[in-house]
């Protein structure tokens, strides 16, 4: 019988956010309070997703603004983006799998795999988790301005 996402199986990704920030666009972000996504669904207008299979299935989704998105990547890639183009895509995709690889190794008793990213790029795209789980985000606050981790996962332990 699977069990719904719990605060311990979004810790590792919460850290693994922080940490990616930190090493990769030197910027420390800053998380808020967890909560669940029900009926209230997120609007976003870039979101990086990975899937994750194995012990446990679901997703893990960086979902940023435009402009957020935008200041991010110029950091990330060291050159100024004005648009949301390939390079912004892409870059949000690693990002999104970046935060996903760390936080696999802290979730080993799941033997969870995660696949490679999807981009989605919609202005004020609906952001949901998964079938048959309630999805929980994670609100941050960043120097390039605020942005939402969403973990979406059941687990079979």
């Amino acid at each position: 019988m699977a069990s719904p996402v719990k605060v311990e199986h979004i810790n590792p990704f919460v850290t693994a956010t922080a940490e990616t920030f930190k090493s990769m666009l030197r910027a420390t972000v800053t998380p808020g309070k967890l909560m669940l996504i029900r009926g209230n669904k997120l609007q976003s207008d870039i979101s990086g997703i990975i899937g994750l299979s194995g012990g446990a299935q679901g997703s893990i989704i960086l979902s940023f603004p435009r402009i957020t998105a935008l200041k991010a990547v110029s950091e990330f890639i060291g050159e100024k983006v004005l648009a949301i183009d390939e390079t912004v895509k892409d870059a949000i995709g690693e990002l999104a799998n970046i935060v996903a690889g760390a936080a696999k190794k802290d979730l080993t008793q799941y033997k969870i795999s995660i696949s490679l990213p999807t981009v989605i790029i919609g202005d004020g795209h609906e952001v949901q988790g998964g079938k048959d789980v309630i999805p929980m985000a994670v609100p941050f606050e960043s120097p390039f301005g605020p942005f939402y981790l969403i973990v979406s996962f059941k687990s079979e332990a």
